[in-house]
């Protein structure tokens, strides 16, 4: 019995081509960009000496940049996602990157494997489109869920600082130099707006509209009719720390315990592909009587439209809405 080892080359290829692009990215941009870093961008960016505005600016364009770009075909599967992430590469340096990310796997595909040029051309393709495309999305539903977990301490301490007298501008401003990534950077930027005369029920909207966050509407509805009809805010918004704290809590219930459910859709949907490969591995021949016959293409077709509405329903099943 041969054992073939393209499968184990495919997989390493495909996880070289994510670390190659996080690489780029923190090699690009410095530690400055990672979520892990305690102090946030914006104070970063300061310290090095550039100018309030030009910070301003430079991060303003890189939270509007990947929404404009959606008219690119390429480009379009990925742009809202490059938005809640705040990917700091422009839509065509990514473009650029998938092309060299295909490129770099096509070399690994000729040098450790012996498929066909065409086979080569169009599993090259799919790591580096699809691997930008992975690790965007990790990015993004990181960076959500890290906002989600950040926004209630940070709407309490706006509350502390109501209450010792500060108006809502120097809350928010307190927010951004207290709060690490990302949330510290997004309240960054609202100050720096409202300093330059932007209104800040509007920063506070179009940020919830830009990331996409029920919570974010919340925050921005209370404080937009407080400015129009007046009110306690500090009182207004601990009551929102104390709903969205819930709300966070719930979500995270539910999580837990729809878990069991969701790896068991996708052990469901994975197991298919992972018999299929290591049938391959095991006994790469399996499959030679059958393959000449009339049936074995229509077949694999069936199978394959089969596996992907597997995919489908299990997700539909196991995608539990609060």
């Amino acid at each position: 019995m041969t054992i073939s080892a393209e499968p184990i080359i495919y997989g390493l290829i495909f996880v070289a081509v994510l670390v190659l692009v996080e690489g780029l990215y923190l090699t690009v941009f410095g530690k400055s960009i990672s979520l892990n870093s305690r102090v946030n961008r914006r104070l970063e960016l300061l310290e090095k000496g550039a100018g309030r505005e030009q910070v301003l600016e430079q991060l303003r364009k890189e939270m509007t940049q990947h929404l404009r770009s959606q008219s690119i075909p390429l480009y379009s599967i990925l742009a809202s996602k490059a938005q809640k992430a705040n990917i700091a590469f422009t839509p065509s340096q990514l473009i650029m990157i998938m092309g060299v990310l295909s490129v770099v796997a096509y070399v690994g595909l000729t040098m450790g494997t012996g498929a066909g040029a065409p086979v080569r051309i169009a599993v090259a393709i799919a790591m580096g489109v699809g691997g930008v495309y992975i690790w965007v999305n990790n990015k993004a539903k990181k960076r959500t869920s890290m906002i989600e977990e950040q926004l209630p301490d940070a709407v309490e301490l706006m509350v502390r600082s109501l209450r010792v007298g500060h108006p809502f501008s120097s809350a928010v401003a307190i927010v951004s130099k207290e709060v690490a990534d990302p949330l510290g950077t997004e309240m960054g930027v609202i100050s720096d707006e409202a300093a330059y005369g932007r209104d800040m029920g509007e920063s506070l909207k179009a940020m919830a509209e830009r990331m996409d966050m029920q919570d974010l509407r919340f925050l921005a509805v209370a404080v937009t009719i407080q400015q129009q009809s007046g009110g306690n805010l500090a009182e207004i918004l601990d009551g929102l720390s104390k709903v969205i704290r819930s709300r966070f809590k719930l979500f995270r219930r539910v999580k837990a315990i729809t878990a069991e459910a969701k790896w068991s859709g996708m052990f469901l949907s994975v197991f298919p592909l992972l018999a299929l490969v290591g049938i391959n591995v095991l006994q790469p021949d399996y499959y030679d009587e059958v393959k000449e016959t009339s049936v074995f293409i229509p077949a694999c077709l069936v199978v394959a439209g089969f596996l992907v509405a597997n995919v489908f329903v299990m997700r539909h099943l196991v995608n539990i809405k609060v």
